[in-house]
């Protein structure tokens, strides 16, 4: 899709950092080369040499983090021309992609590598940071940063609990104030973002279940555990017991995504499996959940004798964005496209480790929208054809510039 699909706007106010169209062209081509290449989580080689290698070519000094992927890298640092130490902006982008096909038929740069795919728009996160630091390097060399900046390209936040704790354990987070991100969103328009003060998105846990018994023939089912039965009990009430145990505002749901047992029709198994996902809308039903999902499955296994060993991985709290660093997203992109490129958007079930960075400082994330204007079909999130309008990319950059300055003189 065209970068150029939807105009430039000029917004409210004139600040500098807008893209040249070489820079402008060339992360474009760098979004496709990602895309080409996606490479799954604490797997991210490629991608991580790739950013380091654009970074030093602008002089900047990129680090690695300990575990071999991610990176961080500072602009404006030991310059000395700031007192008092730096109280830098962060800004986070994730690199990883999912484990699906590219199923889209008529792209040029679809994915080379079977069953891989930047299907959560994880490239234009990239892209977007990494075209900010350029931009703001820029800036530097003319005097005109007027306070240092960090950019994080984080691992592995496919991966629950997520690659963030491995970003903050590697200092991502030290001598930063405050932290921003941008997830891509195909129900909003290119050119547009999405912004919420408080949660934004959800909690986000993992849950296998081993269920066990005696098997044995269909025709005396009496004398088994009925596993089969046993599990579609647990697949069918667990989800409402866990419902009804806590207030129903705080949106706790359990989802399934795979059931197994059995070999043959006229054969009881001896074993069942079930692997879903737990979301949550709050913060205090989130801490709740694992003791209320476990307490449900263990009722309902019991009631029909079978065995239960439960998996409770404990994934992501929900993102819950801060008032000043929302309304700093909002300033930035106001500044850049005017008051009607900033709609509300809001709460979704999806999860999203960005989430940790704001158990220590204050930040905020913008959904970044990456529909063509007019199009009607929703090419949706970790679906194999997913794509984007790279408008996207320009404004991602753009608007972070901007919370930059604006964010230097708050």
């Amino acid at each position: 899709m065209s970068p150029e699909s939807e105009a430039d706007t000029p917004g409210e106010s004139a600040l500098p950092g807008t893209l040249p169209d070489a820079l402008r062209a060339e992360l474009v081509a760098f979004r496709r080369d990602l895309h080409m290449h996606p490479e799954l989580g604490n797997q991210e080689f490629r991608t991580t040499a790739a950013i380091k290698e654009r970074l030093e070519r602008a002089g900047l000094k990129p680090r690695v983090l300990p575990i071999g992927t991610g990176l961080v890298c500072d602009i404006g640092t030991g310059s000395g021309q700031w007192s008092g130490g730096p109280r830098m902006l962060a800004l986070r982008a994730d690199i990883d992609a999912l484990p699906i096909p590219d199923t889209k038929t008529e792209c040029a740069y679809r994915s080379q590598v079977p069953d891989r795919a930047h299907a959560c728009g994880h490239d234009v996160h990239t892209t977007v940071v990494l075209g900010t630091g350029l931009v703001l390097a820029a800036l530097h060399e003319q005097g005109l940063l007027p306070r240092p900046v960090r950019l994080v390209f984080q691992p592995a936040e496919e991966v629950l609990p997520g690659g963030a704790a491995d970003a903050i354990e590697g200092g991502a987070l030290d001598g930063v104030r405050r932290i921003l991100a941008v997830h891509c969103d195909p129900r909003v328009d290119a050119g547009r973002i999405g912004l919420r003060v408080g949660p934004i998105t959800s909690a986000c846990d993992r849950l296998e279940i081993a269920l066990n018994g005696p098997g044995g023939h269909t025709a005396r089912p009496h004398l088994t555990t009925d596993l089969v039965t046993a599990a579609a009990r647990v697949v069918t009430d667990v989800p409402p017991l866990v419902a009804r145990r806590v207030d129903s505002r705080s949106g706790l749901a359990l989802t399934w995504g795979r059931i197994e047992s059995g070999h043959a029709p006229n054969v009881i198994p001896q074993h069942a499996e079930l692997a879903g996902t737990v979301r949550c809308l709050d913060l205090d039903a989130w801490r709740q959940a694992p003791d209320l999902v476990m307490g449900a499955i263990d009722e309902i296994a019991d009631l029909y004798r079978a065995k239960s060993e439960i998996t409770y991985v404990r994934g992501v709290p929900p993102v819950v964005n801060e008032v000043t660093s929302t309304e700093l997203l909002q300033a930035a992109m106001v500044a850049r496209r005017g008051t009607d490129a900033v709609e509300t958007t809001e709460q979704s079930l999806g999860g999203e480790d960005f989430s940790w960075y704001l158990e220590h400082v204050p930040g905020a994330m913008a959904r970044l929208g990456v529909r063509p204007p007019g199009e009607r079909t929703v090419r949706d999130l970790h679906q194999g054809d997913f794509d984007v309008d790279e408008h996207a990319i320009t404004v991602g950059v753009e608007m972070f510039t901007a919370a930059a300055l604006i964010d230097a003189v708050q």
